[in-house]
């Protein structure tokens, strides 16, 4: 093999090394998501710019993988104890299993519900644990958000609130948009959007005393058009962005901004057979004969069914969601987006980079295929 030949080889097995560093090192966050971009564009610059020493850009990138596995300790959070946390949306699913676990870690806790009496709240409250507050708070509500703000405020004092997760959310009814009633719209928006907004505006002055952390929980649908998704969709893709900003503009106070989107899980949030039943009555009586003609009476029916059949394979497993959320509020470096879930990378995956026309064909099979 000619040197020139050789050269080539060494500089692609060298780049190839750098490369698989750099994913590695993003997957983790915080600072190593740093070094990943460094890695690469060294690794660009030497193959490239040096190609006379590619055995010296070789060891490099050995190095390099010596040192991305001697680093693969376990990171070390930052003590929870001391530091108090406001989760909305506790009455089931992502909530509730994070405020039980955040109370167990040491943080202080303030766990609002929607439902006071519900299940949710008197699961919590059977936790003996002075580090778990159960608030009746319904963040459509603004005087109920300015009285937990009162509450929490006359408890923790000077030290501020160090965290936020804005967790509370609804689905509505999942149909097509032309179906959709829009008082049913911009009820999803006003949960979704407004209303998040809204809390983390009144709790912002605590929050940024401590330098504290906002994690808001969006949905894959923020940023995949999920067929039968559009308002709910539209809701959690305003989220994303408008979170996305304050996370630039916050920054000058330390305060961190993270955003969940999580893929794949099963959730209370579809509500139940009953809410369903009224809102199809809904649509029935107020749709204009020619669209309910143009669907079809047994298509729209048929929405509920297929929706049920999506989330029958989802998974029950929260872990990744709240190992998510912990790290977001705990970590020195929390990284700006996490991805848990089984779908969280595929879906965006194939949105980004398959064809449109291809997209649209398969993306709806794959989501409601039984």
């Amino acid at each position: 093999m000619d040197e020139g030949r050789q050269e080539l080889w060494l500089s692609l097995l060298s780049l190839l090394i750098i490369s698989i560093n750099a994913v590695m090192f993003w997957r983790r966050g915080g600072r190593d998501a740093r070094w990943s971009l460094r890695l690469l564009l060294m690794g660009l610059m030497l193959c490239f710019l040096l190609s006379p020493g590619s055995v010296l850009v070789l060891l490099l990138s050995v190095c390099c993988s010596v040192v991305h596995f001697s680093a693969g300790k376990e990171e070390v959070l930052l003590p929870a104890q001391g530091r108090a946390v406001l989760i909305t949306g506790c009455d089931s699913g992502f909530g509730l299993n994070l405020a039980k676990m955040l109370a167990m870690a040491g943080m202080k806790v303030y766990a609002g519900v929607l439902d006071g009496s519900g299940p949710g709240a008197e699961e919590l409250r059977t936790i003996s644990s002075s580090q778990l507050t159960v608030l009746q708070f319904d963040i459509t509500d603004l005087n109920q958000t300015y009285e937990a703000h009162q509450l929490i405020k006359s408890q923790i004092g000077e030290t501020g609130l160090w965290g936020l997760v804005n967790n509370a959310g609804v689905l509505g009814y999942t149909c097509d948009g032309e179906i959709l009633p829009m008082r049913i719209l911009r009820k999803i928006i006003e949960v979704n959007f407004i209303s998040g907004v809204d809390v983390t505006r009144v709790f912002l002055p605590m929050i940024r005393q401590a330098k504290g952390r906002i994690v808001t929980v969006s949905s894959l649908a923020g940023e995949v058009p999920f067929p039968g998704f559009a308002a709910y969709g539209a809701s959690k893709a305003a989220l994303t962005l408008y979170f996305g900003v304050m996370r630039q503009e916050l920054a000058r106070w330390g305060v961190k901004v993270a955003i969940i989107q999580p893929g794949g899980f099963k959730t209370n949030i579809l509500g139940n057979q009953e809410q369903w039943a009224k809102i199809q009555k809904e649509i029935f009586s107020t749709l204009p004969p020619e669209v309910t003609g143009a669907y079809g009476e047994e298509y729209i029916c048929s929405m509920q069914h297929r929706l049920s059949n999506m989330t029958a394979h989802s998974c029950t497993n929260f872990a990744p969601v709240l190992h998510a959320i912990k790290h977001a509020l705990l970590s020195e470096t929390p990284r700006p987006f996490y991805h848990p879930g089984p779908t969280a990378w595929a879906f965006p995956f194939m949105h980004r980079f398959c064809p449109t026309w291809l997209f649209d064909i398969i993306f709806p099979h794959m989501l409601y295929q039984s």
